[in-house]
């Protein structure tokens, strides 16, 4: 019995992280993340993974024997983004492993592209250190003091906060559109100048992030008495939601950047419209759909004579229906009649058979993978569902760059025509002269 509770005790450990405390890999989260990374001085490596993720188990032994031949130079760290999906989210994790390198501006972390052998990792970081050394001697800000100080990378603004008043409050947030984070205040308040800063970095990191689309704003309760006794403000700081036509709710998260930066990014995608589903009509269609989003789905629907209106709407409610349930993702969503853009098809491998087809394609990585299930809201789930926790085969983009597109009119809603054909006038054709053989 003994032997056996101790296997059991081995396999929840395995399950719940790939490192141990023993490791020099610093275990990092939600909780930590900002002391440990966002405002220290050094370098860091840090790896995004899933502890059920096969490419992330065989990353280990190389990931800490890189972490130990760094160790005191570059600091490496790794977070179970499975169990803190708030903080994967966060830095756009989408696959994993996924390691990013917080350097000199650590607001916005670089993408580490290189090998998985410890060597590699090794070399990426003394040469991520060599430019961070290189931008401090230019005078450069690694963003070390300003971290100290804010506990967030360089780069945060408090232009970037909106003041809010008795005046400006009604016309500013509550006639806004846009998602509104609003800190009530009191200038004596101890917590207030430590949430101060936060408060700032959040406010430059969402503006990028949500497009203006989430905001943070702050009221001095002190002086706009008003405003504060409408929303029952009794201590201090007190941050409130407020989103169009509903009643304003508290926030109770964390007060750190990444918890504030977290919880707008879930509104933001709660309050988004579902992504808009396009006609491939062009190659700007194309270009600007999978270039401004992580991802870009692309159904290549069977031509309208084989489906009528009825079944081509058919399919398109389906993409509808799965762009809405995976709006949060901020994907692209486009689709084509097959035969229309055929350069696309042979690049993806489609290959002129098989509709409706869809790929997801990420035109960063100019790599696809294909629907292998069925063209349903079951089916196009799993799909998207794998792809979203790195699972799924993919393969390069045929030619390795996008396609070229054919200009197409747009369809018109309606059941497609058979073309015309010319009647054959046969009034001159003598029918005893056929069936015989001229010499």
């Amino acid at each position: 019995m003994e032997r056996t509770g101790a296997v059991a005790c081995v396999l929840v450990l395995s399950v719940q992280g790939l490192y141990s405390p023993s490791d020099d890999v610093v275990d990092l989260s939600p909780s930590n993340f900002d002391r440990e990374v966002m405002q220290s001085d050094s370098l860091w490596l840090v790896e995004f993974y899933a502890p059920w993720c096969g490419h992330c188990q065989r990353l280990v032994p190389d990931w800490k024997k890189a972490a130990t031949a760094l160790k005191g130079i570059v600091k490496v760290g790794a977070v179970d983004a499975d169990q803190h999906k708030s903080l994967g989210g966060q830095y756009g994790v989408r696959g994993f492993p996924t390691i990013k390198i917080f350097g000199s501006n650590k607001n916005k972390p670089e993408d580490y592209q290189g090998g998985r052998s410890s060597q590699a990792i090794v070399d990426a970081a003394i040469n991520a250190l060599r430019s961070l050394v290189k931008d401090r001697m230019a005078g450069k800000s690694g963003g070390s003091d300003q971290s100290r100080q804010s506990g967030s990378g360089g780069g945060a603004s408090k232009k970037d906060v909106v003041e809010l008043t008795d005046d400006n409050f009604d016309q500013t947030v509550l006639n806004s559109d846009d998602v509104w984070m609003v800190e009530f205040f009191a200038p004596w308040c101890g917590h207030c100048k430590n949430l101060e800063p936060e408060w700032a970095a959040a406010a430059t990191e969402l503006k990028e992030q949500t497009k203006g689309k989430v905001r943070l704003g702050a009221v001095d309760a002190t002086v706009h008495q008003v405003l504060a006794s409408r929303y029952g403000i009794r201590g201090f700081p007190t941050i409130k939601v407020f989103r169009k036509g509903e009643d304003p709710e508290d926030y109770e998260g964390g007060r750190s950047r990444s918890d504030i930066v977290a919880r707008a990014l879930d509104l933001f995608s709660e309050n988004a419209p579902p992504p808009e589903l396009l006609e491939m009509l062009n190659e700007d269609v194309l270009k600007k759909t999978c270039e401004d989003h992580q991802l870009c789905i692309i159904a290549v629907l069977p031509h309208i004579l084989d489906t009528g209106a009825s079944g081509r709407n058919g399919y398109l409610e389906v993409m509808m229906k799965m762009a809405e349930k995976y709006k949060k993702k901020m994907w692209g969503w486009l689709w084509t009649e097959a035969g229309a853009q055929m350069e696309l098809e042979t690049s993806l491998g489609i290959g002129g058979f098989g509709y409706p087809a869809m790929a997801a394609i990420n035109a960063r990585k100019m790599k696809f993978a294909l629907l292998k299930g069925s063209f349903s809201e079951t089916g196009i789930h799993e799909f998207l569902r794998d792809l979203s926790v790195g699972r799924g085969s993919t393969a390069p983009v045929g030619g390795g760059a996008l396609p070229k597109i054919n200009a197409v009119e747009p369809w018109d809603g309606k059941d497609g025509e058979l073309p015309v054909e010319d009647d054959i006038d046969l009034s001159d054709v003598e029918l005893d002269d056929l069936g015989k053989d001229e010499l």
